[in-house]
C-alpha cells in the first residue's frame, strides 16, 4: 500500500510525504504506483520550475518527502492543492487496499 501524508500548520502545508508500494500488479505494469509517482514528480518539478518557493526533496525507492522550509506561494498552495485532489480522487476509485491518502494539521 502507498500512503501519502500531507502536513500543515494553520491551513498552509508544511510537509508532503509519500512512502510504499501500492501492490495493484507487477513491478512496471501497477497503474496506480504510475499515478502516484506521476502527480509526485509533475508536483515537484512544477514548485521547481513555476514558483520560487523553497524545499527540500529526499527520495530513495518506494519513498518521496518535500519539506517546504517558509509558507508556499499562492502557484505552491494550488499545485499542492492539485496533487492532493489527483491523489484523492485516485483513492476514491480505487480499493484501500492500495492508496491511503492522510491530510493533517500539524
Amino acid at each position: 500500500m502507498i500512503t501519502v501524508t500531507v502536513s500543515k500548520k494553520n491551513g498552509s502545508y508544511t510537509e508532503f510525504l509519500s512512502r510504499g508500494h501500492a501492490g495493484y500488479a507487477e513491478e512496471g505494469q501497477d497503474i496506480i504506483c504510475a499515478a502516484v509517482s506521476a502527480l509526485t514528480v509533475n508536483t515537484v518539478n512544477s514548485l521547481e520550475i513555476l514558483t520560487k518557493d523553497h524545499f527540500d526533496v529526499e527520495e530513495r525507492d518506494g519513498y518521496v518527502r518535500v519539506r517546504f522550509s517558509e509558507e508556499l506561494s499562492e502557484g505552491g498552495r494550488l499545485l499542492m492543492d492539485s496533487l492532493v485532489l489527483g491523489l484523492t480522487e485516485i483513492e476514491r476509485n480505487y480499493p484501500k487496499r492500495y492508496l491511503k491518502v492522510k491530510v493533517r494539521e500539524v
